[in-house]
């Protein structure tokens, strides 16, 4: 009997562990691909030719962040 009392009680916590660790990383994956990866994205299409592209996500993403910043 308190062996099942361990697992059940060893589950609510590590899966509350888990469910924190999920976002932890999900809000340092959001970061690490605004600051470094999506600017990288931007000067390699750059540097490879395509600002016809390039230009229109910057627009789209300035606007965004715009209208995120003010909400």
């Amino acid at each position: 009997m308190l062996t099942a009392l361990f697992v059940i009680l060893m589950l609510v916590v590590f899966g509350k562990l888990l469910v924190f660790a999920i976002k932890a990383s999900w809000g340092v994956i959001k970061i690490l691909f605004t600051i470094i990866f999506l600017p990288l994205i931007l000067i390699g299409l750059v540097i490879a030719g395509l600002t016809s592209i390039a230009l229109p996500i910057l627009l789209v993403i300035g606007v965004i962040s715009l209208i995120a910043s003010h909400a």
